[in-house]
C-alpha cells in the first residue's frame, strides 16, 4: 500500500488517526477497509512501528 507516494508497511498498522482541519481528529481502525485505502493529499507521521498508529494531516492542516 502506498500513501502520498511515500511506501508505509500496514503490517503493524492498527489505526489511521485523520487529523481535521478544524483541530478535530477521528480514528479509523484499518481492518475496516482492507487492503486499499487512500488519503488524498496531505502529510502522514508514521508511528507504527511504536503504537501501531499512522496520523495523517491533510493538505494545508500539516
Amino acid at each position: 500500500m502506498r500513501l502520498l507516494d511515500k511506501p508505509v508497511d500496514l503490517n503493524k498498522v492498527q489505526t489511521i488517526v485523520y487529523h481535521l482541519p478544524d483541530g478535530e481528529a477521528f480514528a479509523i481502525q484499518i481492518e475496516q477497509f482492507g487492503q486499499f485505502f487512500e488519503l488524498g493529499l496531505g502529510e502522514v507521521c508514521d508511528t507504527s512501528e511504536i503504537d501501531g498508529v499512522i496520523h495523517f494531516f491533510p493538505r494545508g492542516n500539516a
